[in-house]
This record gives structure tokens, sequence and C-alpha cells, in this order.
């Protein structure tokens, strides 16, 4: 697909305020962007993080206000082949969208109706925290075993101690999610692992090609994160503290 003649700035404050902002930035950005957009929600407008990790909902909340902020998952296999060009690994590109409690549940099912108009996959979610959540569990395994094998998924399900590396990273969020009140599945683990095997042998983790390109990490918000979770709950995370364990030296970025 090629945009042509995309209407693109890196200025915000050059921009008119819109409806909707789709907050795709990395998650140490968060606040930093947070504050340059704020002025483009002027009447109605609504910010949607379609982000990894589960920080940046908070963090938008304090900097532009939970009435402007609605929960956004995305789904898909990408990554900057080079500027100005994204690959997209197979065929998986769905979004989900959805309010918290007392949020603007309408502009959801506003913004939801116009990307189907678009033809673009999206579904409204009625636990938008569960589904950040589903998320998140599964990235933050997914993320910390392509990094430490420093392979793609087939590689990771088709080896017995790394799928058990994985199923175990899972678990281990699993286990932070449910002591939290978020209601995952009882067999969400179980789902999780039958799910990879439907995935692209080939497809890797974004933070793997961030790795792979010698550039920053967002570990510490997804292995980091149920690590320090799970500290604070009172829960052993040995596999997720492993894994970010072994790529805290290349958090800031290093030699390919």
């Amino acid at each position: 697909m090629h945009v042509a003649k995309a209407q693109v700035t890196d200025d915000p404050a050059r921009a008119a305020p819109v409806d909707v902002v789709m907050f795709c930035v990395k998650l140490w950005d968060v606040e930093t962007a947070g504050q340059q957009i704020a002025p483009l929600l002027a009447d109605r407008g609504v910010v949607i993080p379609f982000q990894n990790g589960l920080e940046s909902v908070e963090i938008l909340n304090r900097v532009i206000g939970p009435e402007r902020v609605l929960g956004g998952v995305a789904y898909i296999a990408a990554t900057i082949r080079e500027p100005g060009v994204i690959a997209h690994t197979g065929t998986m590109a769905r979004l989900r969208v959805g309010a918290f409690p007392g949020g603007a549940e309408n502009r959801g099912h506003e913004f939801a109706a116009t990307c189907r108009g678009a033809k673009i996959d999206v579904e409204v979610s009625q636990d938008i925290r569960r589904a950040l959540w589903e998320k998140f569990c599964f990235l933050a395994a997914f993320a910390g075993c392509t990094c430490l094998a420093r392979q793609p998924i087939g590689v990771v399900r088709n080896d017995p101690d790394l799928r058990a590396t994985f199923e175990g990273a899972v678990q281990e969020a699993w286990s932070v999610a449910r002591i939290q009140g978020v209601a995952l599945a009882d067999d969400y683990v179980k789902g999780t692992l039958t799910a990879i095997d439907t995935l692209p042998a080939e497809m890797k983790a974004s933070m793997l090609h961030d790795l792979e390109g010698g550039r920053r990490l967002e570990a510490p918000w997804l292995s980091g994160a149920v690590v320090s979770m799970a500290d604070k709950a009172g829960l052993h995370a040995p596999i997720s503290r492993t894994l970010y364990a072994a790529v805290k030296p290349y958090l800031n970025g290093g030699a390919r």
C-alpha cells in the first residue's frame, strides 16, 4: 500500500484540533508526547494509546485528563524497514478500543464506526482493561523470549526449552493480572500457547527489531514491569526476571 501526499508534521502545535489522536510513541516518550498533543484535543477530542505495556494510560490520565483518554490495543507485526517504509509480517492487523469506567464510551463507538467505514478490523471492548492485560501477558513473554534467543517465534515455539520458558513467563504475568483483579480466563495460558502456533514463523517482537538495530528497548515496561508488579504483590517471577536481566545491558541501545 502506498500513501501518497500524506499530511505530516514533527510539531503537533502546528496541527489543528482533531477528533482522535492515535497515540503510538515508544513508552519512554509518553509524558513528553502527551503534553505536546494536549492542544489537539480541543472540544470533544480524545486520545487512544495503541502501545505496548500498561502504564501509558495512567500517564495520559494525569497529563491530559481521564475524560479524554480511551484504551486501545493493536494486534500487528510490523517494523520500520527504512524511513517512510513499514514492513508488515503476516496478515494480522486488528484494533480493539474501549472506554474505562466513566470514560467517553460514545467516542469509542464513533471511532470504531469510522474505522469500519475504512475497512479496518476493529472491535469495541466492553472491558478494555482486560483487553490490555490480555495483550500485555502475551507480549511480555513474546518480546522477552525472542530477544533472549535472538530468534523469531518459530524457533521459540519449536524448541521445548524455549517453549517452556515462554509458557512460564505467560503464567507469571497471568498470576500478576489475577491478583490485581483482572478477569483473565482460567485457560488463558493454554490459549496463548495455541495462539503462537498460528503466528508466522518469522514473526519477531518489535523489541527484538530494536535490539538488533541497537536502539533503546521497552523491556522495563514489559518483562521488567512483570517483575516489579510481582514483587509488590509478593509473587515470584523468576522467568520474567531472567528475561529482563538478559537485556538490561542493552536498555539504552548498543552496538549491532
